[in-house]
Order: C-alpha cells, then sequence, then structure tokens
C-alpha cells in the first residue's frame, strides 16, 4: 500500500481508543499495509554524526515501537533513524488504562503509560532478527524499572546485551511517568550512571545518548552538559514530553496526569535546544525533539542546534505520507537559503 493511501485511512482509527489504535497501527505495519518509500533521499539531506552516516535527519522517536516489534517497516517508510524503546530488564504492565489521551484540538498527546514493555529478553530477540544491512539507523532507548531498579546496575547491563545490536543507545532519564526517574538527571547521580555504563564499554561500542526533559531547572542544565561531555556521552536529545500544561490548551482531556507532547511542546523545546547548543559549544551532537510536524519545523530544529530531528505525535496524527513529504520538503528549503549540505545549517539561528 502507498503511504498516502495508508495515511487516508487513519481518520477510521479516531473513533477508537488511542491504545488499542496504536496497537493495530503496529500490526499493520508488521502486514506491510503502510508501504515504502522507494525513492532515494536528496544527497543534501545525508549527514555524518555520532560516527554513523544518515541518509536524511528525520527520526523516529522511542515510545512508537517500545518493542522493536516493527523497525523493519517503520524504516521501509523514509525514516533516516528508527529509534525503539523504552526497554526495561524486566517486562512491566504499566499504569492502569485509560492512559493515552488525544488532545486533537491542540494536535497533542498526553501519555501516562508508565513504560509498559515486554523486558529487554522479547526486546533483544527483536533486533536481532531485523535484516542486515538496515536501510535506517537504529537506535535503542533505554529505561529501568518502576519497581526494583537500581540504575547503576541496570543500565550498564542494558546498554551491555545491546551493544552489539544498535547503532546507538539512548539513556531515558527523563520520562514523568516513573517515579523518580527524573531525579536521575542530577549532577551527582548521572555522575555515577554514566561511570556505571563506561566501565563496560569497549572502544567501539555504540555512541550513548541521553535524553532529557524539557521541564529542567535553569541552573542544572550546564552541570548534565559538562557531567555528559566529561563521561563520553556522545549527544543530548532535547526533550521529553512536558508535566508542564500551557493555558492554550483546549482539549477536555487537558488535565490529565502525564507527559504532554505534540504542537504545544515545539516553542520551548526549541528554545532548550537553542540553550543546550550554546551550553556544548559543539562537544555533543543534538537531536532535536518536540512538536516537530512538518519541514519547516524540523528546519528550524536544526538551526537552532540540531543535526537530527525526532517526531512522534505528527505521525500518529497525519501518518506514513508525512515523511516522505518532509523529507522532500526539508531537501528544498536547504537548497532555497544556500546550504550545500545539512550540517552547514545546524545551529545558525543559535
Amino acid at each position: 500500500m502507498n503511504p498516502a493511501i495508508a495515511s487516508a485511512l487513519l481518520p477510521l482509527l479516531r473513533g477508537i481508543d488511542p491504545e488499542t489504535a496504536h496497537g493495530w497501527a503496529l500490526r499493520a505495519l508488521n502486514l506491510g499495509l503502510s508501504g515504502k518509500v522507494g525513492r532515494p533521499d536528496d544527497p543534501v539531506l545525508a549527514s555524518h554524526v555520532l560516527g554513523l552516516d544518515f541518509r536524511n535527519p528525520i527520526g523516529l522517536a522511542a515510545g512508537f515501537d517500545k518493542n522493536a516489534d516493527a523497525v523493519a517497516p517503520l524504516m521501509r517508510l523514509g525514516f533516516g533513524f528508527v529509534e525503539a524503546g523504552s526497554v526495561t530488564p524486566r517486562p512491566q504492565v504499566g499504569n492502569p488504562r485509560p492512559r493515552l489521551f488525544r488532545l486533537t484540538e491542540d494536535r497533542a498527546v498526553i501519555n501516562r503509560m508508565g513504560m509498559n514493555n515486554r523486558g529487554l529478553e522479547s526486546f533483544r530477540a527483536n533486533l536481532a532478527r531485523l535484516p542486515r544491512p538496515r536501510p535506517a539507523i537504529l537506535g535503542a532507548n533505554i529505561a529501568v524499572n518502576k519497581d526494583d531498579a537500581v540504575p547503576e546496575r541496570d543500565y550498564p547491563a542494558l546498554y551491555q546485551s545491546l551493544a552489539p545490536l544498535a547503532d546507538y543507545i539512548a539513556l531515558n532519564l527523563s520520562s514523568p511517568n516513573t517515579p523518580g526517574l527524573r531525579d536521575l538527571q542530577g549532577e551527582a547521580r548521572l555522575l555515577a550512571i554514566l561511570q556505571a555504563i563506561n566501565a563496560v564499554r569497549g572502544a567501539d561500542s555504540p555512541p550513548l545518548l541521553v535524553k532529557i526533559a524539557p521541564d529542567l531547572a535553569e541552573d542544572a542544565l550546564p552541570p548534565l552538559i559538562e557531567a555528559c561531555i566529561a563521561e563520553r556521552v556522545a549527544g543530548l536529545i532535547v526533550a521529553n514530553t512536558t508535566i508542564a500544561r500551557p493555558k492554550s490548551l483546549r482539549s477536555r482531556h487537558q488535565a490529565e496526569t502525564g507527559g504532554l507532547s505534540g504542537a504545544p511542546l515545539f516553542a520551548p523545546s526549541t528554545a532548550l535546544l537553542k540553550r543546550v547548543h550554546r551550553l556544548a559549544q559543539g562537544r555533543l551532537t543534538l537531536i532535536g525533539l518536540g512538536g516537530v510536524a512538518s519541514a519547516g519545523h524540523a528546519y528550524m530544529k536544526i538551526r537552532a542546534g540540531a543535526s537530527l530531528v525526532q517526531l512522534y505525535t505528527a505521525f500518529a496524527y497525519r501518518g506514513p505520507a508525512l515523511i516522505p513529504r518532509m523529507t522532500a520538503e526539508l531537501a528544498l528549503l536547504l537548497k532555497r537559503d544556500g546550504f550545500a549540505r545539512l550540517a552547514d545549517a545546524v545551529g545558525v539561528d543559535a
């Protein structure tokens, strides 16, 4: 099926519970019902960052495919990279349903999923079955269980287990739906976790990234960045969902507990991205995440300091046709402004 046709069928899913609809979408992907993009990307979109070759900078954020069930069909939709997870050492059911809410009027979503996933063993098996060579870069997002977690033990074990299978590994310290997880972003605790991971990292291990919250206190950001640089972190993902509730929200679900994603997150996450870019001074690769729904949004993230861009909520709303449209339009924007390669546009507005 053509991605445009698959996207046209999305309104049929809007009348059912969003978590059920999400499950159906994953099954449809595995059945090949979302199609694939056959045309090559414009060379202006290619970049070499994190020691990896990306065919384009548009990636799917963690959370869409928690168990790595549909990585291969997702890659065929035109993404430059796909980040699966978050995966925890042991399976966990997450929070009670309902736990996922569409804020349609706000082009947003609130989730309090609670890191539901089938655990490391299932996740790893799915990654091991992926065909090689892969058509896009693969990221694995790792987190700790809600109960009986020892982060300094669990994150290194997850990293070591997935290192042979993923192109990069992202450390989730910023989900608002696991009690105490965001506390791990503090300088002392973060250093302890990163040092424990470095103890199991080899010279050729995949790059490590840290995914941060958009709600970090202003004075917490500089020590976090310096800790990451000191401990060989390759990059930051800026940023996860927010616990803030802008006054502009109109949906009847606006007061639901959980992390808010989508359009309302674009402005604050982009402002944070600019600040991180200025503080990092080129020492970290940045992935811009939060409210991206168009090539224009992706271009603004790149000009704010992102070498790569991720989306999730807009993909859930608009479907597979969004990705080839974004890559084609982003190439035109870069050429319009005289950039011969994407890397030349990174941070020009920061």
